[in-house]
């Protein structure tokens, strides 16, 4: 994905509220060789682009001064409850920079497994995202989790993932995470209804 920045002069709280104002985001670009340099970028189109997943979790191009740089997105500021962004953070890459990234799950195959299609389980997300390490040449717009095989009661871990070339996931130390879980089904019981029951009693002692 491409998207188009400007350099910003001004900087400062004042600054900022006023850029807002005129339909821009205020944010920065950082690492590599090159000094950080505060940016601004069209509000409306950078609302769209976050919208897409792939915008947060793959390299992006940046063309900022008629040159093109390879970015990653670091950080976004919401207004509390605006639909407004009050600051965004990139990172520059290349092909040696080493990242740890959140990335999002894709969870396919259910409908077809045993867990499902035969013993009517419910699929349970643990979690949607995880953390890898790797270089920023492959990073993965998300990670495929399939469930295609999973059984009744089965608990699917991060372990279980079958992960892309050069892609580690971060664990942080615990052993085994926990990323979905395969539920059975929870039978109703029907309960008489207290007013039937009563009135039978009642009904019962006039007898």
């Amino acid at each position: 994905m491409q998207f188009v920045a400007f350099e910003r002069n001004k900087q400062g709280t004042g600054a900022s509220r006023r850029l807002r104002n005129t339909g821009r985001a205020p944010g920065i670009v950082f690492g590599g060789s090159t000094a950080p340099v505060t940016i601004e970028v069209d509000h409306n189109a950078l609302w769209h682009a976050l919208k897409k997943e792939a915008f947060h979790a793959s390299i992006l191009d940046m063309e900022l001064g008629g040159k093109v740089e390879k970015v990653l997105l670091r950080d976004v500021q919401y207004h509390p409850f605006k639909q407004q962004v009050l600051h965004i953070d990139f990172q520059r890459v290349d092909e040696k920079t080493r990242l740890h990234k959140k990335v999002p799950l894709h969870f396919v195959g259910a409908e077809n497994s045993p867990a499902v299609k035969t013993d009517k389980c419910v699929v349970n997300h643990v979690v949607t995202e995880i953390e890898i390490e790797c270089l920023a040449v492959q990073l993965p717009e998300h990670i495929t989790v399939d469930l295609s095989n999973a059984t009744a009661g089965a608990s699917i871990h991060a372990t279980d993932i079958q992960l892309p070339a050069g892609v580690k996931i971060v664990t942080h130390g615990r052993k085994a995470v926990t990323i979905a879980t395969l539920v059975a089904p929870v039978e109703e019981v029907v309960a008489a209804p207290v007013a039937a029951a009563a009135d039978d009693k009642k009904g019962k002692k006039k007898k």
